[in-house]
């Protein structure tokens, strides 16, 4: 009769690798236990990941909407509270023009137009606000400031107003440079594209447009009547007190009853903020049940678990009794 054995290295090499394996196996099985979820997907899932692959392509496309929806958000919110800045400004501005306009004193119309031309730095500042390094009023050139200072539009506006010495004939310079096609506004003052920024992708085959510019005509019209009630007090143009108070009566007009464009643009753009928000919210609800789905797919029973577990323990501490009495026999005690 033969009897097949190992040599003893061979035999401390496979008790060895067996070992390995058994402590191997019980780091996976601590692992699944401690985070319900399997160390071996493949096993789990027997090989089928077709599922599993779909549900982590919808989570990637939806941190590719978040990031989208998250920008909409900034950028709507940061312009409604540019543009409730420059109709507060508008408003005070206009109502104080009107309230100087018929005042008998020359210095109350100086004082309303020297903060005419304070409030209308804020307001062409507010308007190229950016945020994270992006100009909000610029269209698609992003980098770019929506405007030149005020200071520079009304470097601009005194010489084109200097000779005129009606009301009307400064305000037909003033309407050709503000809204004429082609005009300074258009050629000068306004620095950025006339391309409106790309929708911003919320969700598949859903988007939301911001095309809202420091060019639109709801901005200029206003940006005129308080630059014309800057103008009205200027030294340098030396108008008369009573072509000041005119001047000033039609820009405290044209601020307090022309801002129904504004008001139209700032109630679209509240529809387009609650709609990024819901945007959000849906996300955040999709996200939360492919994170379920893909949770049931992966988690182990921690039952089955302990139990194998146990097993495993159990088979390690029979081999490290029989490597105990292994390393114990010698030649005497065999003889």
């Amino acid at each position: 009769m033969s009897i097949n054995s190992i040599g003893d290295l061979a035999q401390s090499f496979m008790l060895r690798q067996q070992n390995v394996d058994l402590k191997t196996r019980m780091g996976s099985l601590v692992e699944e236990l401690s985070s319900g979820k399997t160390s071996d997907i493949g096993r789990h899932l027997s090989g089928s990941y077709s599922y599993l692959a779909d549900v982590d392509r919808n989570l990637t496309l939806l941190d590719a909407y978040e990031d989208a929806t998250g920008e909409a958000i900034l950028f709507t919110d940061g312009m409604q509270n540019v543009l409730g800045k420059f109709q507060d400004l508008v408003s005070d501005l206009g109502l104080a023009a009107m309230s100087a306009s018929n005042a008998g004193l020359s210095s109350v119309v100086g004082n309303v137009s020297d903060r005419a031309v304070q409030d209308m730095r804020v307001m062409v500042s507010a308007l190229n606000t950016d945020i994270a390094g992006r100009s909000m009023f610029s269209g698609v050139d992003t980098d770019t400031a929506a405007l030149i200072s005020a200071d520079e539009i009304l470097d601009e506006l005194r010489v084109l107003v200097a000779g005129e010495t009606t009301l009307t004939g400064i305000q037909a310079q003033l309407d050709a440079w503000f809204e004429d096609t082609g005009g300074g506004y258009e050629t000068t003052a306004y620095l950025g594209a006339t391309t409106s920024l790309s929708p911003f992708q919320l969700g598949a085959g859903e988007t939301v447009d911001l095309d809202l510019r420091a060019d639109d005509p709801a901005i200029r019209v206003l940006l005129k009547h308080a630059a014309m009630a800057a103008l009205a007090g200027d030294g340098a143009l030396g108008f008369p007190d009573a072509l000041q108070k005119e001047m000033l009566g039609a820009a405290g007009e044209g601020m307090s009853f022309e801002q129904q464009s504004l008001v139209r643009i700032r109630a679209d753009l509240g529809y387009t903020q609650s709609r990024a928000e819901e945007g959000m919210v849906r996300i955040s609800a999709e996200r939360t049940s492919f994170l379920m789905a893909r949770t049931n797919l992966l988690e182990v029973d921690p039952y089955e678990t302990a139990t194998r577990l146990e097993d495993v323990q159990f088979q390690l501490e029979s081999l490290y009794a029989v490597t105990v009495k292994l390393s114990r026999l010698s030649l005497t005690d065999y003889l």
